[in-house]
């Protein structure tokens, strides 16, 4: 069974940094995607940043420049290192995964693995 649980999340001022974890067990990654996603309440699900089997990584335009995605593929983590945060950054952060591609893409978020999801708020 597919796990993921994400931590890292708290509470900092503008400007600050975060780093999120996203430890995934049962998990076959070869030729899936990982990803991080946020909601705030009253808005979308917005997808903050993917990356690929090949190491590949898309990032909002939102978050681009600040935010980077990275692998630890030994340990089955994902990590997004979250710089100069916003007041706009604060949402639930929630980590997925998919282990296959569809059609040639991430299928991320219509299929796929969720975790619990871990708050951010920026103050």
């Amino acid at each position: 069974h597919v796990q993921l649980v994400e931590s890292g999340g708290g509470s900092v001022q503008a400007g600050g940094s975060l780093t999120l974890s996203c430890a995934a067990s049962g998990y076959t990654y070869s030729n899936g995607c990982m990803g991080w996603f946020r909601q705030a309440p009253g808005k979308e699900r917005e997808e903050v940043a993917v990356i690929d089997a090949d190491g590949e990584t898309t990032y909002a335009d939102s978050v681009k420049g600040r935010f980077a995605l990275s692998q630890d593929n030994s340990k089955r983590t994902l990590y997004l290192q979250m710089n100069r945060l916003k007041p706009e950054d604060t949402a639930m952060y929630y980590c997925a995964a998919a282990e296959l591609y569809l059609d040639g893409r991430c299928p991320l978020p219509d299929i796929g693995y969720w975790g619990q999801g871990t708050q951010v708020t920026v103050s």
